[in-house]
């Protein structure tokens, strides 16, 4: 039986509440000509075994990340997650209690994002941190909407060098809360002259370390300069694992921290799902967005946890609410608390040193392919190179050759005129055997292209 609840008079009803003449009113704003007019080129019905061959031959198309040598970062991290993390993520008591709406018998859920956030605040050399976003860009969104509620007024600063998938969410955000961006344009040397346009109308200057070049950034200079100006610092982190041996943001002056912790404890998986890290200043809290888990006693004395200041839409008035993002990932905030807790602090010190080891390695070779520029002075365990030809094509020919070479920047900005850049990533997963094949493979590509 087809489920139509509604009939033409009750359609007709809406519409006129809503006040327009017809459904299609309802799309004016999708540009003319991306709208589908017909049903796609796809079969109406098939079965279940019909279905699952479609998609498995569809997948056997895929090169999957663990079957080739591996440099893709831009955001994304392949790092090595132990068996013991998903075994526990799996659990019945952690995989189907979704969300702590009644507190007080959610214990075990409040604890492990109390413990969430108590390491996040370490990691960053904030606070306090609440009970995770989405993900990493989001939070940077999140982060600017705080800015001008703190600041009271309207205009963010972007880096540069923000990551541009950051810089269109905070802009798309932006956009709809009639906010102004102003976003400096790319600088691959990382020779950016940010502190020159910071000026008393900016409520948040927003800057990526490392960034998306991979240029380790001193924000202390930044810092003192947005906060003489009444401006507070926003800095991005979207390598979870270089805090391991980066100075924090925190310590060197940054007011809101926000970044993605998708390398620990979080597989690669098509996208996501990923989980976005926020903490500030104790003095911001209650401008702080998503939700806090706090630590009491009760009323014998017992430790115990609660859902403090909770300032969103599902706890409060729609308009005392500081953000609309209706829950944590709080699967992803466990897995990345299980793992952060099995490495410890010197595990997670000992596992950077291996991701800054690996990519200096890799850095050395590529530099000593002709034609091939490492543009970096300074980098985590990603950087970019500058090839002598389109690294779009270099990348096809090189994963045609079972390699994943990176990730062209031109595949994050089109249009930017920066189609010979290659961000490269190397992790504690690449091996020196992986790196002499990429070494090896882009010597004899290059030599092909130039001939």
């Amino acid at each position: 039986m087809r489920y139509l609840p509604l009939t033409p008079e009750d359609r007709a009803e809406m519409l006129a509440r809503v006040g327009v003449p017809a459904v299609d009113a309802l799309f004016a704003d999708i540009p003319a000509g991306t709208a589908m007019t017909t049903l796609p080129d796809l079969p109406l019905a098939q079965g279940e075994w019909e279905v699952e061959r479609a998609l498995s031959r569809l997948a056997a198309r895929n090169m999957a990340a663990g079957s080739v040598p591996f440099f893709l970062g831009a955001g994304a991290y392949r790092h090595h997650v132990p068996a013991s993390v998903d075994h526990l993520i799996q659990r019945s008591e952690f995989l189907t209690s979704y969300t702590p709406y009644q507190p007080e018998i959610a214990q075990g859920t409040l604890q492990y994002l109390f413990e969430f956030q108590t390491q996040v605040a370490a990691l960053t050399g904030m606070e306090v941190a609440n009970a995770s976003m989405y993900d990493g860009s989001t939070a940077a969104a999140e982060a600017v909407l705080m800015a001008h509620r703190v600041t009271k007024r309207c205009k963010a600063l972007l880096a540069g060098n923000l990551h541009p998938h950051y810089r269109a969410t905070i802009e798309t955000v932006s956009r709809y809360a009639q906010d102004t961006v102003s976003a400096l344009p790319a600088r691959p040397d990382g020779d950016e002259n940010l502190i020159g346009a910071i000026d008393d109308t900016v409520s948040c200057v927003v800057v990526q370390s490392p960034d998306v070049f991979g240029h380790l950034v001193d924000l202390k200079p930044i810092a003192e300069a947005a906060h003489k100006a009444g401006a507070l610092l926003v800095a991005v982190v979207t390598e979870a694992v270089s805090l391991g041996l980066i100075e924090p943001p925190g310590a060197q002056g940054a007011d809101i921290v926000v970044g993605e912790g998708q390398s620990l404890g979080n597989a690669l998986n098509f996208g996501g799902p990923y989980v976005g890290l926020f903490a500030t200043r104790l003095k911001y809290v209650r401008q702080m967005p998503g939700r806090l888990a706090g630590e009491t006693v009760d009323a014998e004395g017992r430790r115990g946890f609660v859902l403090t200041l909770s300032t969103r839409e599902q706890h409060i008035r729609r308009e005392k609410a500081t953000s609309n993002i209706c829950t944590n990932s709080g699967l992803c905030a466990l897995a990345f608390t299980i793992h952060l807790t099995l490495l410890g602090q010197r595990g997670l010190t000992r596992l950077a040193q291996l991701n800054h080891e690996a990519a200096c390695d890799l850095a050395d070779r590529l530099s000593g392919v002709p034609g091939v520029e490492v543009v970096n002075a300074t980098f985590f365990n990603e950087f970019t190179v500058r090839l002598p030809a389109p690294a779009a094509r270099v990348v096809d020919l090189l994963a045609a050759r079972g390699i994943l070479a990176g990730v062209p920047y031109s595949r994050l900005a089109p249009g930017a005129g920066l189609d010979d850049l290659l961000l490269v990533a190397a992790t504690e997963v690449t091996t020196p055997e992986d790196r002499a094949a990429y070494a090896a493979a882009l010597a004899e590509t290059l030599a092909e292209l130039c001939r």
